[in-house]
């Protein structure tokens, strides 16, 4: 059975930094591509970044050069770095991945971006 659990949302400024986890369970982060989406208040779900299990990262184009994807194999965490944090950036940040032919999803984590 695949987990997920995100953490590490909360309040920041803009232009604060936080940095976001999703330990994964029943899940080999060498082979699955592990995502994060957001879903802001009245919008649809958008992928944010990801890396697959070869470890080529890919992050959406409006937030390259802010947020970064990483992961560390022994800890089966996923992690986005999230800098230069604007106030659309306001969102529930979801971890993804596809496993087996299904797809699984964490509960999320609250990011508030105020000014």
């Amino acid at each position: 059975q695949v987990k997920l659990v995100e953490s590490g949302g909360g309040s920041v400024q803009v232009g604060g930094s936080l940095r976001l986890s999703c330990t994964a369970s029943g899940v080999n982060l060498r082979i699955a591509t592990m995502n994060w989406y957001r879903q802001a208040p009245g919008k649809e779900r958008e992928l944010v970044a990801n890396i697959t299990g070869g470890g080529t990262n890919n992050v959406a184009d409006s937030m390259k050069g802010r947020f970064t994807v990483s992961r560390d194999y022994a800890r089966s965490t996923v992690f986005l770095q999230m800098n230069n944090l604007k106030s659309e950036d306001t969102a529930v940040y979801y971890c993804n991945t596809n496993w087996r032919g299904r797809a699984f999803w964490g509960k999320g984590t609250r990011v508030t971006v105020s000014s």
